[in-house]
């Protein structure tokens, strides 16, 4: 698939995401920040792995960013979904209570009560909070706040504590829908879960993966000498129709995933599954086009801080 195909699935899972993010930890973290960032403050996010902003989005229209000022650094390794960040977020300000103007440090977006300076970056995560550019070693070095949505079973645990130690002392980290071990279809079919089993353990295999990323980060974190505490909740997926059809673009997401799969299985099942892989993809595609498919998965939410000094 091409990178556009890719930024629109990110774009057609922002829904699925609000369904699936946990509540209560995104209030908890809102009333922290709000708590420790005084009015004259500027808070300093810096998002690894951000796609084409749609978190940015959400924590504005959830009013989760206290007031005043934020600098928030959408970092994302691929070139292509950091060039859509300005234009994705100045047509989305146009339907909000928001100003959006460019500025030469990035896209400034203004309401009655804050100021998001939104910059976005192409650099690859753990390299650029540990700060190899020194020019920059304000909001590279030492943000706030550092998200990572959907992150770390790609990414990898071995750069977690290069992560959390780019943040500033007694700073937050969110980590929301880590991939944890599942990857269902519904109605049921008999090849369900061998396809499964192939599909997480091509996961697995590529560098980094981690097809029980959410249990393993939370053990993880658990044991970490940097981390003062870690709290954790479920945000899985759920992609279905409504009312005989799939809300707004999201049948894209079924559709991508099984792309994905299709991919990802045939370059580790062997030759005698193949037969099996066809008709189980005729069979969901079909389903999809009917408006019939049912896909869900389970992942978590990571929130918590690291240690004050």
């Amino acid at each position: 698939m091409t990178d556009t195909d890719f930024q629109r699935y990110l774009a057609a899972k922002r829904g699925v995401d609000d369904r699936g993010l946990d509540r209560r930890l995104l209030e908890r973290l809102s009333a922290g920040l709000a708590e420790e960032t005084p009015a004259e403050d500027t808070l300093r996010v810096v998002e690894v792995g951000a796609g084409v902003g749609t978190m940015v989005e959400r924590l504005l229209e959830w009013d989760l960013l206290p007031p005043g000022r934020t600098h928030y650094t959408a970092v994302d390794v691929d070139p292509d979904s950091v060039t859509t960040i300005r234009d994705r977020l100045t047509e989305w300000a146009a339907g909000q209570d928001l100003t959006a103007a460019e500025a030469d440090d990035g896209l400034r977006l203004s309401g009655d009560d804050r100021t998001v300076l939104v910059d976005p970056v192409v650099a690859e995560a753990t390299a650029y909070l540990g700060g190899a550019d020194e020019a920059d070693t304000g909001a590279r070095r030492e943000p706030d706040l550092l998200v990572g949505m959907a992150l770390l079973d790609v990414l990898g645990l071995d750069g977690l504590a290069d992560l959390l130690g780019g943040l500033a002392p007694g700073g937050w980290y969110y980590f929301p829908v880590t991939f944890d071990g599942a990857t269902r279809f519904a109605p049921a079919h008999p090849a369900d879960r061998a396809v499964e089993r192939h599909y997480h353990r091509h996961m697995d295999r590529k560098p980094g993966g981690d097809s029980n990323a959410g249990t393993h980060a939370l053990g993880r974190l658990q044991t970490m000498e940097q981390v003062a505490w870690v709290d954790v909740a479920g945000s899985d997926w759920a992609v279905r129709p409504v009312d005989g059809d799939y809300p707004d673009d999201e049948a894209y997401v079924p559709r991508h995933v099984l792309a994905t799969v299709e991919e990802a299985v045939g370059e580790v099942a062997g030759a005698g599954f193949e037969p099996t892989l066809s008709e189980w993809l005729d069979c969901r595609r079909r389903q999809l086009a009917a408006a019939e498919l049912v896909y869900t998965t389970h992942q978590v939410d990571l929130l918590g801080r690291v240690q004050h000094p």
